[in-house]
């Protein structure tokens, strides 16, 4: 049975702190329900990047009907996709425990894997109402960094998403952590990994949750003063979090690894998506810089010019409505005078 509420210490302080895991717990009609921190939190983060979207999304004359269709349909990819890639991952536990697969309120989802199926959700969502891609995803990565900043604070109600052990201040440990280490000891053997259960441990998901919100303050402010191009924000976020996220992983006790080595797979996927997107993120730089364009949202807004083009049409198609009756009228009358 999980522990509901456990003691945390923080080396540098002397006063423990409790720290519950679950927010709330009431009956309806005999039936049990609980609220966890965990949910409620990752909510929260999730309902303040949607706000900030809609806000930006609204400056630059997007339509909010369609950003709807994004949330929704990328939101629930996301979901998915973060779950299964991190059930995927860790096969050998749930394929004996199916049941647990959808259980997402005890914790395991892989932000990439939320990444990857919400970017891909959006394309096809883009493509289908002919949206800017490439803005919907300088929104998305702003916004991301907002919720993945708050949400991380769910991992510290559940007391995991930690690290190896640390004589830092700000070491912490809790009866949940000594738990979850001497529970996993050939996993920590399998794996190289040296720690101490009864030992202070970093506090992986305050870095973390520091330095996504600290890329949102920066990647903001890239976006009032320095944006060249659409798509930027998102290069610089794939720096940003695929840097910090390199390092943070290696200090992490509950990493996912490529099966049947030692390389952890966010670790490696981090990298590379820091490297990659560093490169292009230069190139275009480059480019815009010697030949500036336009930008849709600043200098133009491709939702207006949409609206133009299908008035224009419409109207192009009342004209040739108006002139075909006209055209049948006078024919009418031509045939009357024959007659």
């Amino acid at each position: 049975m999980k522990m509901v509420s456990t003691i945390v210490y923080f080396l540098g302080i002397e006063k423990g702190f409790e720290v519950s895991s679950v927010l709330a717990q009431f009956t309806v009609f005999g039936k049990s329900f609980t609220i966890n921190w965990y949910g409620a939190i990752i909510a929260f983060g999730f309902l303040l990047a949607v706000l900030f979207g809609g806000r930006i999304a609204y400056k630059w004359k997007m339509s909010l009907d369609k950003m709807v269709d994004v949330l929704i349909y990328g939101t629930i990819a996301a979901i998915i996709g973060a779950r299964l890639y991190y059930v995927f991952s860790k096969w050998d536990y749930y394929g004996e425990n199916l049941s647990e697969i959808p259980a997402i309120w005890h914790g395991g989802l892989a932000i990439y894997g939320g990444l990857i199926a919400g970017v891909i959700a959006a394309f096809v969502v883009c493509k289908v109402r002919k949206m800017n891609f490439f803005n919907l995803l300088d929104i998305c990565c702003m916004s991301f960094l907002i919720g993945q900043g708050i949400g991380r604070w769910g991992n510290f109600t559940n007391q995991e998403a930690f690290g190896t052990n640390t004589a830092l201040p700000w070491g912490m440990k809790s009866e949940k952590t000594m738990e979850y280490m001497l529970s996993h000891k050939a996993f920590f053997e399998a794996n190289n990994i040296t720690v101490d259960p009864y030992d202070f441990v970093h506090p992986t998901f305050l870095y973390e949750s520091i330095w996504c919100l600290l890329g949102f303050l920066v990647l903001y402010i890239i976006c009032r003063k320095a944006r060249k191009f659409s798509g930027q924000i998102a290069l610089c976020y794939g720096v940003w979090y695929g840097a910090e996220r390199m390092v943070v992983e290696g200090l992490r006790t509950d990493s996912l690894y490529i099966a049947g080595t030692t390389l952890r797979t966010s670790q490696i996927f981090s990298a590379l998506l820091m490297i990659v997107c560093l490169v292009i993120l230069i190139i275009f730089l480059r480019k815009y810089t010697l030949d500036p364009q336009p930008i849709d949202g600043i200098d133009f807004f491709l939702e207006e010019q949409l609206k133009a083009e299908k008035a224009e049409e419409k109207k192009e198609e009342t004209a040739d409505a108006q002139a075909e009756n006209t055209a049948e009228t006078k024919g009418e009358i031509d045939n009357g005078k024959d007659n």
